[in-house]
């Protein structure tokens, strides 16, 4: 090793020098701060400016610093502390590896690195470093459902699970294999017992409250009584998603639409039917299922809102859901047999899949939001139906012009007077006037090149 570069480059996050061994319980703080991070080097006889002083090494000296951090650190990890020679004089490094689960204890308290310093880290840092440590016993769905036996699984369930799985992914279990070495297989079963997963995907009856689904048709715009209809779901995860899907569908309306490259008219609803079970399945899939509060299907007369009691994964925002990004499920033994069935993609991309719908489908990208408590995806009702256009007043010409605007992206006033021979410009212009003028479309360019797009 070059002590010299090493030395030359300073302190820093991976690299902190002490002057002499009497500064021991400064070196031991720093050996968690650094196994809590990714690792690194503490050379004692140096100073803070990088000036080599040397230390005077003993008999014991090299044994005596390696009891003191040995008793005081938690869990015992061991550094590899070695005495080394520059220019004449000695030194001790101490090398430490980063600790696998960043847990590491300094004098019964946890440390990290922030820059060249090491500093106790605050209780909720500590807190959810346990978390994160333990994150696999913590998880709902892996834990045992005290209890249940197999009796309350729905068998016939499992033989449509294992069917759809066969046809979609092609698990290979046998649809005759008898119920125990299902679940068994699935890794639905811990220790033999049944998991919250089994009963949450298989459950003949909802052994959890919180795995309801709430449903509300609100009378407007806003979530106050009275409710058009109201219906609270109960059932297995497939059967959650199902209903909740058709409890939207009955309070939606369905809309005539002109689609691009066709002549006749066709029905749609009025938002991405696609869309809205993606996020009713991302709700009820990555839902926190240690909290109270249940999934909520909210329709409103211009809206809809899809709430998911949790939390985005630690780090990220809700920018990141407009990215592409991984896929990390809350609850992944969940997730896994939903996978099987083609419920979600193992991919990351379902926030992606519901922007790109609701494009396709001519309404504005869906609204996500992080409260805190919980996740929110909005979906804004589409703009410049048939129905919408008529509201606002437009005459014959302009409910053609906009359906043509709708096929090409944009028109301007040689195309709309081929859309109607004979027209006069004066005509023209007032009629696309008014579509500014009422914010439908926006004008781009002048004169001869002017053109309009959908505002």
């Amino acid at each position: 090793m070059n002590f010299k570069k090493l030395i030359s480059q300073g302190e820093s996050e991976t690299l902190e020098f002490k002057k002499t061994v009497g500064e021991w319980k400064e070196a031991v703080e720093t050996i968690s701060a650094f196994a809590n991070i990714e690792g690194g080097r503490i050379i004692i006889g140096i100073s803070q400016t990088g000036k080599l002083l040397g230390v005077e090494i003993g008999k014991g000296t090299i044994e005596d610093l390696t009891n003191k951090i040995s008793q005081n650190i938690d869990p015992k990890i061991r550094p590899r502390v070695t005495m080394e020679k520059m220019d004449g004089k000695s030194l001790i490094m101490i090398e430490v590896k980063e600790s696998s689960d960043h847990l590491v204890l300094a004098f019964g308290r946890p440390y990290k690195r922030v820059g060249r310093s090491s500093v106790q880290m605050s209780k909720d840092e500590y807190e959810r470093s346990i978390l994160e440590k333990h994150k696999d016993k913590l998880q709902f769905d892996r834990q045992v459902c005290r209890g249940a036996s197999l009796k309350d699984i729905d068998g016939e369930k499992v033989k449509w699970f294992l069917k759809e799985a066969r046809k979609q992914r092609g698990l290979k279990i046998s649809t005759g294999a008898e119920l125990n070495s299902v679940l068994r297989q699935l890794r639905l079963l811990q220790d033999g017992k049944l998991t919250n997963a089994a009963l949450l995907l298989f459950g003949r009856e909802t052994q959890f409250i919180q795995s309801e689904v709430k449903c509300i048709r609100f009378k407007g715009n806003e979530p106050v009584k009275p409710y058009i209809d109201f219906q609270t779901l109960t059932g297995n995860v497939f059967d959650l998603v199902d209903q909740s899907l058709d409890f939207v569908l009955r309070n939606i309306k369905k809309s005539i639409w002109l689609s691009p490259g066709k002549v006749q008219r066709e029905e749609k609803y009025e938002y991405p039917t696609e869309a809205i079970r993606e996020a009713i399945v991302n709700a009820v899939v990555h839902r926190d299922y240690l909290s109270p509060s249940k999934v909520q299907v909210r329709v409103f007369d211009d809206y809809i809102e899809i709430w998911n009691p949790g939390e985005l994964p630690k780090g990220w925002t809700v920018e990141k859901l407009r990215q592409e990004h991984e896929s990390i499920p809350k609850n992944p033994l969940l997730f896994k047999q939903l996978f099987w069935v083609k419920y979600v993609e193992d991919v990351g991309g379902g926030t992606l899949d519901i922007i790109n719908e609701c494009k396709e489908w001519d309404i504005a990208e869906p609204e996500f939001k992080d409260t805190g408590t919980a996740m929110i995806v909005t979906f804004g009702k589409p703009v410049f139906t048939p129905e919408v256009l008529a509201k606002l007043g437009l005459n014959e010409r302009q409910m053609r012009a906009m359906e043509y605007l709708k096929q090409t992206g944009k028109i301007s006033n040689r195309s709309y007077k081929g859309l109607f021979p004979g027209i006069t410009d004066k005509t023209i212009y007032r009629d696309l006037q008014d579509l500014v003028r009422k914010s439908i479309v926006k004008s781009i360019g002048r004169k001869k090149g002017r053109h309009y797009i959908l505002k």
